[in-house]
């Protein structure tokens, strides 16, 4: 469920805004543009927004600014505990993609640099769960890594290599990057319409709502 990606954040927790803001080189092209990826994901979320994965709490700022009801679920405790520094009152808890638990029915479902934790059988899963959880015209809204085609992730892999970007390199071998086809393709059979906006070299908006 993604979980075995969870240890990798406790040492990330206190380096991480850093590696956002674009001091770690070679994660400068995935970063690039990240405020305006946060930006992109807040303006179309509307209604009680889940939030899967807040990190720090970027996003999590954005969506709070700008009025919504906000319930985030945040499965590394020591990213839970940053976000809630920020904002003491947030509704966050112990959860991720696919195990959480809702008292109120959600309008929109948010999340940036996470979706990619969960194998493509997983993500179809999810889309299914969040299909059940909205009504008609409601929302999900990821901004992460994906690539056009195989073919396309394959030369990114060779790129990277390249610039001699190993750790990158490693994250994109180990954790299940998709490609649009098959993101589009499970999130149609759950029940979405769905469109995707490059926002950098690496990352897509994806926008599905519920049909």
């Amino acid at each position: 469920m993604g979980r075995e990606f969870v240890e990798i954040f406790d040492e990330w927790a206190d380096s991480y805004d850093a590696s956002v803001s674009g001091q770690d080189e070679e994660y400068a092209a995935v970063f690039e543009h990240y405020d305006t990826i946060l930006e992109e994901v807040a303006a179309k979320a509307t209604g009680h927004t889940i939030e899967f994965g807040p990190g720090t709490g970027n996003l999590t700022e954005k969506l709070l600014v700008k009025g919504l009801n906000v319930t985030a679920f945040e499965p590394n405790n020591a990213m839970r505990l940053r976000t809630l520094e920020r904002f003491p009152a947030l509704n966050i808890s112990d959860g991720d993609f696919l195990d959480f638990e809702l008292t109120e029915q959600p309008e929109t479902f948010v999340s940036t640099y996470a979706f990619h934790h969960l194998t493509d059988e997983e993500k179809a899963k999810a889309a299914k769960i969040y299909a059940s959880k909205l009504n008609a015209g409601g929302q999900i809204v990821f901004a992460d890594t994906i690539f056009e085609t195989t073919e396309a992730k394959l030369a990114q892999w060779e790129k990277v290599e390249q610039q001699r970007y190993h750790n990158l390199l490693e994250d994109l071998k180990r954790e299940y990057y998709t490609t649009i086809p098959v993101m589009n393709g499970l999130l149609d059979e759950a029940g979405f319409a769905t469109s995707f906006k490059r926002l950098n070299e690496y990352v897509w908006l994806i926008h599905a709502v519920k049909k």
